[in-house]
């Protein structure tokens, strides 16, 4: 058995990904770029509440998805040391 690369169900090996959805929410996982002056604003000079406007807002510009932009975001963040990592990210599987 294999697992999905997006969401970690196990699969067939004979199958890349568990569905058409997973395939494509992980393409454009990758194809997200986060500027780092971007990050830097959002954590660094936003509050809460403009930092979600700021994210759809840039979601709305570029035609992302906000769920898929947030995750893509808390990753660099999290990479770049503005957010402290969970204990569940640190751990190796």
């Amino acid at each position: 058995m294999s697992h999905c690369p997006f969401c970690g169900k196990k699969i067939a090996m004979s199958k890349a990904f568990c569905s058409r959805t997973c395939k494509e929410n992980y393409f454009q996982l990758i194809a997200i770029q986060i500027p780092k002056p971007f990050l830097k604003r959002i954590y660094v000079f936003c509050n809460e509440e403009q930092r979600e406007e700021e994210i759809e807002s840039f979601a709305k510009r570029h035609n992302w998805r906000v769920d898929l932009l947030k995750t893509k975001i808390e990753e660099v963040a999290r990479d770049s040391g503005y957010i402290k990592p969970t204990s569940t990210s640190s751990k190796k599987h």
